[in-house]
C-alpha cells in the first residue's frame, strides 16, 4: 500500500482549510504577511494568483447583490436591475478600478540616441477615475512636461496615456494620483525635470453635496529643473492650451 508523504498530507490539509474561505480573505492575508499596504489607490496585482480575479468577481457580485437587497430593490422582478450586481462588479474589477488588480502596462524604453534636451509636452490626456470618499467619477485631463537629458529613456507617446490610465484606474484623491503618476514616469524615464498638471471635474461635488456642475480642481507636480527654474516652469504652463 502506498503511503502519503508528510508534504502531501500537509498540502491536503491546507487545501481542506481553504475550502469555503473567500478569495478576498486569501488575498488580504498574503498582503498582510508581506507587510504591504492595500489602500484604495494601491496596486495589489502581485498578490493575486491565476484564476483568483474571476473568483473575486463572483464574490463582489454576491456582496453587491446584498447591497441591492439592503436597499430594498426587487431585483427578482425588476427587469432593469436583474443583473445589476454582476454588471457593477465587472465594472469595478475589470474597468474603472482595473488599475488595482492588474500589473502595469509594458513600457518599452529606448536610449536617447540623439541626445534630446528640449522641453517636450504630452497632452491633454483624458483620464477617468473615482474619488475614494464616495466612489463618484473623477473625469479630467492631464498635461505632462518632460525635460530629457542624454541619459533619459525615451518612450512612445501612447505609453504616457497607458501609464496615466493604469494609475487613475483606482479609487483616488486627485492630489495623490498625480504624485503616483509622477513617481511612475520618473522611474521609467529618469529625466532632468518632470511636470504634471491635472484638471478634473469631481462628481462628488457635481452629483451630490453642493451639486456644483462647474467647479474644477487643478493641481500640479513639479520636479527637478521645473521646480528649480521658474522660467522653464512658466514656459511649460504657457504652452499648455487654454483649459476649459
Amino acid at each position: 500500500m502506498l503511503m502519503k508523504s508528510d508534504a502531501d498530507m500537509t498540502k491536503a490539509d491546507s487545501s481542506d482549510a481553504d475550502v469555503g474561505v473567500p478569495v478576498s480573505v486569501k488575498i488580504r492575508e498574503r498582503i498582510q504577511q508581506a507587510r504591504k499596504r492595500f489602500h484604495s489607490n494601491d496596486n495589489i496585482a502581485e498578490f493575486i494568483e491565476p484564476g483568483e480575479l474571476e473568483k473575486l468577481l463572483e464574490e463582489v457580485t454576491d456582496k453587491m447583490q446584498g447591497v441591492l437587497d439592503a436597499m430594498v430593490i426587487d431585483t427578482e422582478n425588476d427587469h432593469n436591475t436583474g443583473d445589476t450586481a454582476r454588471r457593477v462588479a465587472k465594472m469595478y474589477l475589470n474597468e474603472v478600478f482595473r488599475g488595482r488588480y492588474v500589473t502595469g502596462p509594458e513600457v518599452t524604453e529606448f536610449p536617447n540616441a540623439e541626445h534630446l534636451n528640449e522641453l517636450m509636452i504630452v497632452g491633454p490626456i483624458t483620464v477617468r477615475s473615482a474619488c475614494s470618499h464616495h466612489l463618484c467619477p473623477v473625469i479630467g485631463k492631464i498635461w505632462i512636461g518632460v525635460m530629457p537629458n542624454e541619459h533619459t529613456n525615451v518612450i512612445g507617446l501612447s505609453k504616457y496615456a497607458r501609464m496615466a490610465e493604469w494609475i487613475m484606474g483606482r479609487p483616488q484623491i486627485q492630489e495623490e494620483a498625480v504624485v503616483q503618476l509622477a513617481d511612475l514616469i520618473q522611474e521609467k524615464t529618469q529625466p532632468d525635470g518632470l511636470a504634471i498638471v491635472m484638471e478634473a471635474s469631481h462628481y462628488c461635488m457635481a452629483w451630490r453635496g453642493v451639486k456644483d456642475m462647474d467647479s474644477r480642481m487643478i493641481n500640479s507636480v513639479m520636479r527637478g529643473v521645473f521646480l528649480k527654474d521658474p522660467n522653464l516652469r512658466r514656459e511649460f504652463l504657457s504652452l499648455i492650451p487654454r483649459r476649459s
